[in-house]
């Protein structure tokens, strides 16, 4: 009996390796009903126009990922921790600023030669993405001005040397930036600086500036012309300018920064008496004020969404709200207030969903006695309800500790940061102030941001009040082994209920016979391949002798990443 038995399993064993097929075999998944998350925002939002079909992307390489953690087999896959902190985060937003006025960041000196301006972005953006940022802040109207050409408004001075001066040979800066960023799988914010119409007394003006056709429109404090907010008109003029970028730019976001009302002047009065006398609605000045400015935001808002209702909107204001010394629902810190300071009731905005990101500015060290880091941080945490919250670092900081912020000094205080951050679930991002710094590297805080932090790719997290709906899969993945490496082919998925397709294509890898594909972990993925065409990878890492697993998904332009497929090799 033993001897019929072992016959039998042999001729069972030859006949199962004989029905194995050379090619790849495509494992098809049931689709998973997808979980539509709550309304994000707390006020009605108008309907959601669908987005039209964007042009074909010309094919571009993939963006290489680090060598994944390979999953050995199914018991390990399942013992694997995928609580928020043991294994690094999947969606976060990782972005620097790059600061035009004054030539802080880009380009280096006014009137730089137009192919030294493109250079100088080109080896900004593949450094930063190098180091694994995925979204740039790019600052395009620094006072009245354009990096751009589709402008009402003088070309920047910082840009050519002269307000008003177009660069020759004539090239669209702002094209340029954003072409250059979306190759590299980044998003690209536009900045725009809404109080200045002059930066100073020796500032470059051009004719057709502003202050001289609305002359009224304008004061000067602090040895600048200023914007009045409390005119109507004014408001609804900055509003335009930035429908007009929204408009005729494929940008993925508006940014402003902290410049609303200004930074009080000793020895000087913020002359605005008759405008507010003009404009009295029975507020007291300083709440009428504030409610200028909400008004602004709130118009600002609005143009954004009427004319491309999937680009975001983010204010990055000063770091404190208010202390809890003036207000009990304030931070536990003793510094400037935006609310009394700039009048900008940056919390009533997040509670009205004015904006759909917030990024305050918190520059402090955690040794700052009067503002620490991780206090400012978690009212930020308590108080940001559905708005995305990404901290603003002030890397420009690191290596200048002082006595009254020792902290800057230390080598751990960055990275220090940083952990804190991932342990904050409502933190959902960095950005860095500025370039400059991640470049020149101060206690090598980008080789730290990159070997560690970043060192594997992240997607930009979802706004599902802006767009809840996912891309189909890909269609037809199938696998072969070249000399090359293990090359992975698919097609382009249809368009989904709202009208999208893919932006670009996830390939994760995973070693063994996985029982379950896990796409929570970012150190399974092997690339990222930008554009709807981009429908080829060639994995060149793989050992030539392992079984794997890989999975494809599509991702939207607002990052929402469709079910998986799957194929086997070997």
């Amino acid at each position: 009996m033993r001897l019929i038995a072992f016959l039998c399993l042999f001729v069972l064993a030859l006949s199962w390796d004989g029905c194995r097929r050379p090619q790849p075999v495509v494992v098809k998944r049931t689709p998973v009903p997808v979980r539509r998350p709550p309304a994000a925002k707390p006020i009605p939002q108008k309907p959601v126009a669908a987005k039209p079909a964007p042009a074909k992307p010309v094919p571009v390489a993939p963006v290489a990922a680090p060598t994944p953690k390979d999953m050995v087999d199914d018991e390990e896959v399942e013992e694997m921790p995928f609580e928020r902190g043991l294994v690094p985060p999947k969606r976060e937003f990782r972005a620097v600023w790059i600061a035009t006025i004054d030539n802080i960041d880009w380009p280096s000196k006014k009137g730089l030669p137009v192919a030294d301006q493109q250079r100088e972005i080109i080896e900004m953006f593949d450094q930063q993405q190098q180091m694994g940022i995925n979204a740039v802040v790019v600052q395009v109207r620094s006072a009245a001005d354009a990096f751009y050409a589709k402008s009402s408004e003088p070309w920047s001075e910082w840009l050519t040397g002269q307000q008003g001066l177009a660069p020759q040979p004539f090239y669209d800066p702002l094209e340029f930036m954003i072409e250059q960023a979306h190759q590299r799988g980044m998003e690209f914010h536009a900045w725009f600086n809404l109080d200045r119409a002059t930066y100073s007394k020796t500032s470059s003006v051009a004719p057709t500036n502003i202050i001289y056709r609305k002359p009224g429109w304008v004061f000067t404090y602090g040895g600048r012309k200023l914007f009045n907010l409390g005119a109507p008109a004014v408001r609804t003029y900055i509003a335009g300018i930035v429908a007009n970028v929204v408009r005729e730019y494929d940008v993925d976001g508006i940014h402003f920064d902290d410049y609303f009302y200004p930074y009080a002047v000793a020895g000087q009065v913020f002359r605005d008496d008759s405008t507010y006398q003009a404009n009295f609605n029975g507020m007291k000045k300083e709440d009428w004020r504030r409610d200028n400015v909400t008004k602004l935001i709130t118009e600002l808002r609005d143009s954004i969404r009427d004319n491309k209702p999937w680009v975001k909107f983010g204010v990055s204001p000063f770091g404190i709200w208010k202390n809890r010394s003036n207000d009990a629902e304030g931070s536990a810190t003793n510094g400037g207030q935006s609310y009394y300071d700039q009048y900008a009731d940056t919390r009533k905005w997040i509670r009205n969903g004015l904006i759909d990101y917030i990024v305050p500015q918190v520059y402090f060290s955690t040794e700052f006695t009067r503002v620490p880091y991780k206090t400012l941080v978690e009212w930020w945490a308590r108080n940001c309800g559905k708005t995305h919250l990404y901290i603003g670092h002030g890397a420009y900081r690191v290596g200048r500790g002082s006595e009254r912020d020792p902290g800057w000094g230390r080598f751990t205080e960055l990275p220090d940061q940083m952990r804190y951050n991932r342990q904050q679930r409502a933190v959902l991002g960095s950005v860095f102030f500025s370039a400059k710094s991640l470049k020149t590297n101060p206690l090598a805080i980008r080789d730290s941001l990159q070997s560690n932090f970043y060192r594997y790719p992240a997607l930009v997290p979802p706004m599902t009040w802006l767009d809840s709906i996912p891309p189909l899969a890909p269609r037809d993945l199938k696998v072969a082994d070249t000399p090359e490496g293990i090359e992975l082919f698919w097609q382009q998925p249809g368009e989904a209920q709202d009208g999208d397709g893919a932006s670009y294509y996830i390939v994760y890898r995973f070693e063994g016979r996985p029982s379950r594909v896990r796409l929570d972990d970012p150190r399974c993925i092997v690339a990222q391949c930008i554009g709807e065409a981009s429908t080829r990878f060639i994995d060149r890492t793989a050992d030539p002798k392992k079984k794997y697993v890989y999975a494809v998904t599509a991702v939207d332009r607002l990052h929402n990443e469709s079910r998986e497929v799957t194929v086997k090799l070997r």
